[in-house]
């Protein structure tokens, strides 16, 4: 690990002012997937930026029935809140479905939206990857794709987005709040929060580079059965081969959002008419235009077999 600096912020303004002053520098909270990358020399940081100490660890009720989660809201709080795991069983679950107790006590609300890829070209540092050193290429396209992205992927890249947490907001129709080094307060759709990778698979979400997350905002409560399907080579401690956030009302009708398959939680608003009709109807259309690879061309079937499985649990 290379030598930084380091101090406290005690203001959100104040921290963004701090990363916007010093362009070398990350903010740090749990760090659970920071520190990883510092030592790998994946992220070399040359300052650091705590922001543990900003009071952004309540949940709170909003005005229009929601739920407003403080950025520094840890995993296992968010999941064990009773509001949550009464009226966002899915998000609960997904949480819990995330890495292993010891970390989820340190991992934070921002830190989760933000984790970076565990491609394992993207950890090999002796191979090119346009993630980690842009322009360099993309190693993944060609080797070894199985637990690699199907659909949104590029000629630049074909990572996907590790966050269970992150699919099951997708699901929710979450907001995420920010603000700027001049003050600017900023509200942005999960939707648009985080970005597919085109040319510049680097650049991961719509945030500025002075911009820090506050919290995230859910909306009044929607009802119906919440259900989050986790499918990985392991039973834990593993990212996703493929994940399924569903909320699901009587009459079949609902949402879904995909995990293990994007760069991105992924979730086809359109697509969701054909729920009804069941599952294979329903993931031709989530995932239509999808281009797997020889290694994962199998999550398309076990996409449309897990929804599957969601929605005859769901409808009970």
């Amino acid at each position: 690990m290379r030598p930084f600096t380091y101090e406290r912020a005690r203001s959100p303004a104040e921290a963004a002012t701090a990363v916007a002053r010093q362009p070398d520098s990350k903010f740090i909270a749990g760090g659970t997937n920071l520190l990883d990358l510092m030592k790998l020399q994946i992220e070399t940081p040359a300052h650091l930026i705590d922001v543990n100490g900003l009071g952004l660890d309540r949940i709170e009720a909003t005005p229009e029935g929601g739920l407003r989660i403080g950025a520094l809201v840890r995993n296992t709080s968010l999941a064990a809140d009773e509001r949550v795991r009464r009226d966002y069983g899915v998000l609960a679950r997904a949480l819990l479905a995330g890495a292993s107790g010891q970390l989820r006590n340190k991992a934070t609300t921002a830190g989760n939206l933000l984790q970076r890829t565990r491609c394992p070209y993207f950890y090999g540092t002796a191979q090119p990857c346009n993630k980690r050193q842009p322009g360099s290429g993309c190693a993944a396209i060609g080797g070894v794709t199985r637990q690699l992205g199907v659909i949104g992927t590029s000629e630049a890249c074909i990572a996907t987005h590790p966050s269970d947490m992150a699919v099951a907001m997708r699901a929710l129709d979450a907001v995420v709040e920010t603000i700027r080094a001049d003050g600017t307060a900023r509200r942005i759709p999960i939707a648009e929060f985080h970005r597919l990778p085109g040319e510049t698979p680097h650049i991961e979400t719509a945030m500025a580079r002075d911009e820090f997350i506050t919290a995230v905002t859910l909306p009044p409560p929607i009802g119906g059965r919440h259900v989050y399907r986790k499918v990985r080579d392991r039973a834990s401690y593993a990212f996703a081969l493929v994940s399924v956030a569903a909320v699901v009302q009587r009459d079949g009708t609902g949402r879904v959002a995909l995990g293990g398959v994007a760069h991105k939680p992924w979730r086809v608003e359109a697509a969701e008419a054909e729920l009804p009709r069941g599952a294979k109807q329903a993931m031709a259309a989530i995932l239509d235009g999808a281009q797997p690879t020889h290694d994962n061309a199998f999550k398309v079937t076990l996409a449309e077999r897990t929804l599957a499985s969601v929605l005859a649990e769901a409808r009970g």
